[in-house]
């Protein structure tokens, strides 16, 4: 018997590869599902446009299941802390069960959309009242059976949140079900790593600056779950914040991080919006990803990032639909860049340079930054990488006589027809001709969890 793997070799009429279009690239996938050497067999061909798939560097899953449910104006001025109430009480009616069913819909949505990997920061542990389940991991494998289900590569990422704010108050009665101490958080931790695999990896969110008590945070700093693997924070989301930071501790978030920890580029520092040009440079250099969520961002009325002098000082970026009030790379790429022209005045802010591709520039830096927040290997169609990749419609209009100048833009910029017609996952087929392999299914037992949320 034969000890040799399977191979399967395809030919692209044209594939994006090394941050640029290669006419009829050849490459091949083996049955671990990873690019590898081509073999000698008849190529199967890909008649279009071919790029590695996106990963999604942050997500709160279970907020799939309310998108929609939070635009009724309250009685006085909305904004992120009336929305976080509203969330709160949609939170308290999940389980297990529902959470799965909606994790895996979102999932789906996600592959479709060209997402093929998805960095969950999750901190719904435990019960409503703060009671851990029988099975303390009980959300976290609800989460990791959602995503193998749906075939998306996961970076579990459980958070550790102990206070209501900077002040150090406890958890309100709607955060209970967040909350750790340091050692059961750490425990948590060990167990899920004992189940990561080439398709799921386990690393460490820190919620915020004003979930952890100042003196804790060094104990979590130096603890050995922080040694390896990726780290995730919230960080300088809204103003307020940074004003309660500076009132309580006496610098800027990104500030205070910077001085009580090795920030590397193991660290995702998400949103990150407010900072001044010292802590922006201070950010690049680093190495350190700044994680942008454009269109949460836009719905909760969080501001926006500096981005061209970010990138101007060659800082890593990558790309999230944390609330999932919209599920698509393409409109978070398209809002990061639409948002910096309405601020600015200015057109095709992020191309920094005389005959740049704004759509090239985007899609190249967001997959490098969500391969670094992900920490798995991926975000390249190149031997040793999972091989997670999209086939355009190369048949649809709005691709007609594109070619290799034109293509990323027009993908990014001509229209809202999803584009988006294949998609492979760790080298496995998730979605063919628009439609993804287990999509009823999925789609039947979440309408059904939905229902059960809407009476609880």
């Amino acid at each position: 018997m034969s000890n040799t793997a399977a191979v399967h070799t395809f030919k692209a009429r044209q594939l994006w590869q090394d941050a640029a279009w290669q006419a009829d690239a050849v490459f091949a996938v083996d049955d671990r599902g990873y690019v590898t050497k081509a073999a000698g067999e008849s190529p199967q061909h890909l008649d279009s446009w071919v790029l590695p798939g996106m990963p999604n560097l942050h997500s709160h899953a279970f907020q799939r299941a309310m998108a929609g449910l939070a635009e009724r104006r309250g009685p006085g001025d909305d904004s992120f802390w009336t929305w976080r109430e509203t969330m709160y009480s949609f939170a308290a009616r999940i389980d297990p069960e529902t959470l799965q069913a909606v994790a895996a819909q979102l999932y789906v949505e996600m592959l479709m959309a060209g997402y093929t990997h998805v960095c969950e920061f999750h901190y719904l542990h435990h019960q409503p009242d703060g009671t851990p389940y029988a099975q303390p991991e009980a959300m976290s494998l609800a989460l990791i059976e959602a995503a193998r289900e749906a075939g998306i590569a996961l970076t579990l990422l459980p958070v550790l949140y102990m206070s209501g704010g900077f002040d150090g108050r406890p958890l309100s009665q709607r955060q209970r079900r967040f909350g750790h101490d340091v050692d059961s958080y750490l425990r948590l931790l060990a167990n899920l790593r004992k189940l990561e695999n080439d398709q799921l990896r386990v690393g460490v969110a820190l919620h915020s600056l004003r979930a952890i008590p100042e003196n804790a945070w060094r104990s979590v700093i130096d603890s050995e779950a922080l040694k390896t693997g990726p780290i995730h924070i919230h960080i300088a989301e809204q103003i307020g914040e940074v004003q309660d930071c500076l009132a309580t501790r006496g610098a800027r978030p990104v500030e205070w991080l910077f001085d009580h920890a090795s920030v590397d580029k193991r660290w995702c520092l998400v949103h990150a919006t407010h900072l001044t040009d010292a802590e922006t440079l201070q950010l690049a250099r680093s190495g350190a990803i700044a994680g942008l969520c454009p269109t949460t961002e836009a719905n909760l009325g969080d501001g926006l990032f500096p981005l061209a002098h970010y990138l101007d000082a060659n800082g890593v970026l990558g790309i999230g639909s944390d609330s999932h009030i919209s599920i698509s790379p393409v409109e978070e790429l398209r809002w990061l860049e639409y948002g910096q022209r309405l601020s600015t005045r200015h057109r095709n802010v992020a191309a920094r340079h005389a005959g740049d591709s704004v759509g090239e520039t985007l899609w190249r830096a967001a997959l490098k930054g969500g391969a670094q927040a992900a920490d798995l290997p991926i975000g390249a169609i190149r031997e040793g990488q999972r091989a997670d990749l999209v086939v355009l419609d190369g048949d649809s209009p709005l691709l007609a006589a594109r070619d290799e100048r034109s293509a990323m833009d027009s993908f990014l910029f001509a229209g809202n027809t999803p584009l988006v017609r294949h998609v492979m996952a760790g080298g496995q087929w998730a979605v063919r001709d628009f439609q993804h392999r287990s999509e009823a299914g999925i789609t039947s037992r979440y309408k059904q969890a939905l229902k059960q949320l809407s009476l609880a």
